[in-house]
């Protein structure tokens, strides 16, 4: 299989100072992957740099199998704050992009429906909200069925449903084979909706995988709450000494090495045990550790 997109050992600095240093990655067709960091980390930069923005200072890219910039029939872009023109309808902004693009102007408004714009697609998009005027462009970037969409905090502005909703449709174009990078600060959101996670600091790659993978590598321990039945807590304090009481029950930490095994002693307690919660660690924590790592 031939990877949409390829970047290797790409460096790009701005005035001396480095705000790509090495970076590598791949993003293979039907695959949604994650882009993490932090305010200045070079995710900009680096999205810059395969829409063909910017010419890196070193390394190697391939986009849609082309240099970047000379496949843009194939790629697409969702900025996070989507601009257009306030006086055209959502109707007649998403034709007149098709136009451009070369595509039939009558398939406007299934796009505007796809992305849930069908009731507002006669109304001028200076009545729009954020979250609409979020969702026309969403609609722009699917023009031409893309084989690459790169979307820079694409739920920007959007309510919980809307969002549901877009992670829904990313899901259907990536099942289609598209691939998408996006770039993200809600971390709840894109920890259940990828497939990989890219984590930058400082310019540099600190980590790349799936979630199970980042918590593998980053070790950090496995929290368990306990509640016991009645009159219990003690026995069960006795069995764990490193057992705290906690919000009106029992909090246990271990590391993932000793995860299976302190489940089995509390398993030998079930008698006592009304119920159990384990909590793994979460993608902030996982990002959190990584991001220090790395000095930031």
């Amino acid at each position: 299989m031939t990877s949409t997109l390829t970047i290797s050992h790409l460096t790009k600095a701005f005035g001396g100072v480095k705000a790509l240093s090495d970076v590598s990655l791949a993003v293979e067709p039907g695959e949604r992957v994650a882009l993490l960091g932090h305010n200045g980390a070079g995710k900009s930069t680096l999205m810059k740099v395969i829409l063909g923005l910017i010419a890196p200072d070193g390394g190697e890219i391939s986009v849609c199998g082309a240099a970047p910039g000379k496949a843009r029939s194939k790629v697409a872009y969702l900025p996070e704050n989507a601009a257009f023109h306030s006086a055209l309808t959502g109707l007649e902004q998403i034709t007149y992009y098709m136009r451009l693009r070369g595509e039939a102007a009558s398939g406007a408004m299934e796009l505007l429906d796809r992305v849930g714009l069908g009731h507002a697609a006669k109304r001028r998009i200076g009545t729009y909200s954020k979250g609409m005027r979020q969702r026309v462009g969403l609609a722009q970037a699917l023009i031409g069925h893309p084989r690459l969409l790169v979307l820079d905090e694409p739920t920007s502005g959007l309510d919980p449903v809307s969002r549901r909703d877009f992670y829904e449709l990313l899901d259907g174009l990536a099942a289609d084979g598209a691939s998408i990078l996006l770039s993200s600060h809600a971390l709840t959101e894109v920890e259940a909706r990828t497939d990989r996670l890219l984590i930058l600091s400082g310019g540099r790659m600190v980590a790349e995988g799936s979630l199970p993978e980042l918590r593998r590598e980053a070790a950090l321990p496995v929290s368990m709450q306990i509640t016991a039945l009645n009159g219990y807590d003690t026995d069960i304090m006795a069995a764990l000494p490193d057992a705290i009481r906690l919000n009106g029950g029992l909090h246990l930490s271990c590391t993932q090495e000793d995860k299976l095994a302190t489940l089995a002693r509390i398993s030998a307690m079930q008698e006592k045990v009304a119920d159990l919660e384990v909590i793994p660690p979460s993608l902030e924590d996982i990002y959190s550790h990584f991001s220090r790592r790395d000095g930031q």
